[in-house]
């Protein structure tokens, strides 16, 4: 990961630099932002020196561009519905976006699956309330997809997309990008992701993608459960 720095949003940045992580592994998708005072970075990467799969990490800031400490584990591809893909096995997380809900509690969403596939998907983790963000047994993860063509590995009560497959890594439309603007439950609000056009049959996926604008809206009392364990609170919708 790097980071580019400048004092105006507009002009005189630096040169990218090396954002030094823990343990200094590969890494890609990396999002820094504020939760109850407290900077962090929420990035995808391995957990040793091979592909062997994607995990989230998280870890603390003590500056938007410095990580302290150590990194950690939130989310790790072992759900059935995030290793659906088998030419070839996909076991990936990628694409980790925070934003807050309604009633305060933090949320990771997150792309599963293969980017290059009809099962590349977006999915959640939701922190407990008065959770901490670096144990990951405070996080609650979805009971399936939200957002993917492929019906059969989505949460009960969401639907798959009608016109584009391979969809996810999003981007809230927050102002100043900033999750703590997450937007009130009720109306919807701007998405970007990406993906491909359904009817696009063959398809080569990567060479074939585009850029698509959507929307979001929380939605209500949706229970994730784990094992004999239950989270209840808001979760998402997405619209193509």
């Amino acid at each position: 990961m790097y980071v580019i720095h400048s004092q105006s949003a507009t002009s005189g940045y630096s040169a990218a630099a090396p954002l030094a992580l823990p343990d200094n592994k590969w890494a890609i998708d990396g999002t820094a932002f504020v939760y109850k005072s407290q900077w962090y970075f929420v990035w995808s990467g391995w957990v040793g020196d091979s592909n062997g799969e994607q995990t989230l990490f998280i870890a603390r800031m003590s500056s938007p561009t410095q990580v302290t400490g150590a990194r950690y584990v939130i989310s790790q591809p072992r759900e059935w519905w995030e290793k659906v893909d088998v030419n070839p096995p996909t076991r990936v997380n990628e694409g980790p976006e925070p934003i807050i809900d309604p009633n305060g509690q933090l949320h990771i969403m997150y792309s599963a699956n293969g980017s290059w596939d009809v099962n590349y998907c977006l999915a959640d983790l939701r922190l407990w309330a008065g959770g901490d963000p670096t144990y990951v047994w405070d996080w609650f993860k979805a009971n399936g997809c939200f957002f993917s063509a492929n019906g059969g590995i989505m949460m009960s009560g969401w639907h798959p997309t009608l016109y584009a497959k391979g969809v996810g890594h999003h981007s809230f439309v927050l102002l100043n990008g900033d999750p703590n603007t997450s937007p009130p439950a009720g109306p919807t609000f701007p998405l970007a992701y990406h993906g491909v056009p359904k009817a696009d049959n063959p398809n080569p996926f990567w060479g074939g993608r585009y850029w698509y604008s959507g929307t979001f809206q929380w939605w209500g009392n949706i229970t994730y459960t784990r094992g004999s364990e239950s989270n209840t609170g808001w979760s998402l919708k997405f619209y193509e």
